[in-house]
């Protein structure tokens, strides 16, 4: 599977009414930690069909950014069943990503 580009029109329907849990990545294009962490989150998408891995630019969506408290980027949730299980900020190594899980 692919990653997913959140927007205001696809963030309900494919975060918080998702049947699988999803890693959701706030992140900026400018960001340099953000671009280290891309590739993990590519990988995690094609290795684990039973996650949904989700990007939500907060230069395009602030106000999910701000429903979210995201102060610094990257930041990351885990949401499952519409709730947020557990959350990262800054760059994660793989190994973090697969244990935040």
């Amino acid at each position: 599977m692919k990653v997913l580009h959140i927007n205001n029109q696809n963030f309900q329907n494919e975060v918080m009414e998702s049947a699988q849990p999803v890693l959701l990545d706030f992140f900026a294009p400018w960001c340099g930690p953000c671009r280290m962490v891309s590739p993990v989150l590519d990988q995690l998408a094609e290795e684990r069909p039973d996650i949904k891995v989700c990007k939500v630019n907060v230069d395009e969506e602030p106000a999910l950014a701000a429903q979210f408290g995201v102060i610094s980027i990257p930041s990351l949730f885990v949401i499952e069943n519409g709730e947020i299980k557990n959350k990262a900020q800054g760059a994660q190594t793989k190994a973090k990503l697969l244990a935040m899980l």
